[in-house]
């Protein structure tokens, strides 16, 4: 079975691309830029220039291929908006797939979308499920919470190196999934019968408030955290004001999402029938707990190493024979 990946460079798609090799599939990637996925095409992947927001370019990319996984998104530093990218393109891509007659498309959206109108990325994850489910093509939806690789950034580093962790009061829980169990789910909705044509939760084994990720990473760390609270009123004035100017409109729509964080209803779910469609055993998925200890024990590692090296230097330097020069 050939696999067209799209947004195979991203946090997800990487790991989507890796695990499809990995399994001895066949994989093409739709990339942007050659250059930035080379490594990509070091793993086994074959690379086709395209645009999810150039239609033209997407005929070419998804000829030849059975199956479509798509785990692209808009960033935040995209010039483009989160409409142009994550519903035009999707839109496109859907429409190319369904003309080509893929076999299986795997579409990764948001739980809990319909219960946000409000926020331009869950209304849009919302209506491109539904635009899929009647296009025709044999599909499966997985529902993410969030990635557990985001809250290195968001918590581990910051507490590391005492800088400030930036929480909006009481946040909504969230139950994080690392993004290679992610995938293990993406690849194995291409080979179960039970998953085609449905939605279905992908989310990690509990949710977690921000608090309670803090208190795990001082924990874990041995370090305390410099909490600083962003009062959510002034997050709402910041979105409003930048909606004001066509630079700021994809930041603004991505600050929306606080809504969902700070809405006090937990993204999580019930992942007892997803289990048994996809024949994957919950004791294979990371907890939490043992993805943020493996990533501090790694830091620790590495910290003990540099300082045994400059001990190493200093040492040298202090049992060096003075050179005196003779008058």
């Amino acid at each position: 079975m050939k696999i067209l990946i799209v947004g195979a460079t991203g946090t997800l798609g990487r790991q989507v691309a890796r695990h499809a090799i990995d399994e001895g599939y066949e994989v093409r990637c739709l990339v942007r830029s050659s250059k930035r996925a080379a490594f990509l095409k070091e793993w086994g992947a074959e690379l086709v220039r395209g645009d999810l927001c150039n239609p033209d370019t997407l005929d070419t990319a998804v000829t030849g291929v059975d199956s479509i996984i798509d785990a692209s998104t808009s960033r935040p530093t995209d010039s483009l908006s989160i409409k142009q990218v994550d519903w035009d393109g999707k839109v496109a891509l859907i429409q190319a797939a369904a003309a080509a007659n893929i076999k299986r498309f795997i579409f990764f959206s948001i739980l809990n979308n319909q219960d946000y109108p409000e926020v331009p990325l869950m209304e849009i994850k919302r209506c491109t499920e539904l635009f899929l489910t009647e296009s025709g093509l044999n599909y499966t939806v997985l529902q993410l919470a969030g990635f557990m690789q985001g809250l290195i950034g968001q918590y581990g580093i910051p507490i590391l190196e005492a800088q400030p962790v930036w929480v909006t009061g009481e946040s909504s829980p969230i139950a994080y999934m690392d993004t290679q169990d992610i995938a293990k789910f993406a690849i194995q909705a291409l080979k179960r019968e039970e998953t085609q044509n449905k939605t279905f939760p992908v989310v990690g084994t509990r949710a977690w408030s921000a608090q309670e990720i803090i208190n795990l990473c001082e924990r874990l760390s041995g370090k305390n955290a410099r909490i600083a609270r962003m009062p959510l009123n002034l997050l709402r004035t910041i979105r409003n004001i930048l909606r004001f100017f066509q630079w700021g409109w994809n930041v603004s729509d991505r600050l929306s999402f606080t809504e969902v964080l700070a809405s006090g209803k937990a993204l999580d779910a019930s992942m007892e029938e997803t289990y048994k469609a996809f024949d994957i055993d919950k004791s294979e998925i990371t907890t939490l707990e043992s993805y943020l200890q493996e990533y501090f024990n790694r830091i620790t590692k590495k910290l003990r190493e540099l300082d045994y090296q400059q001990n190493k230097v200093k040492k040298k330097k202090e049992n060096r024979t003075p050179f005196i020069q003779s008058s």
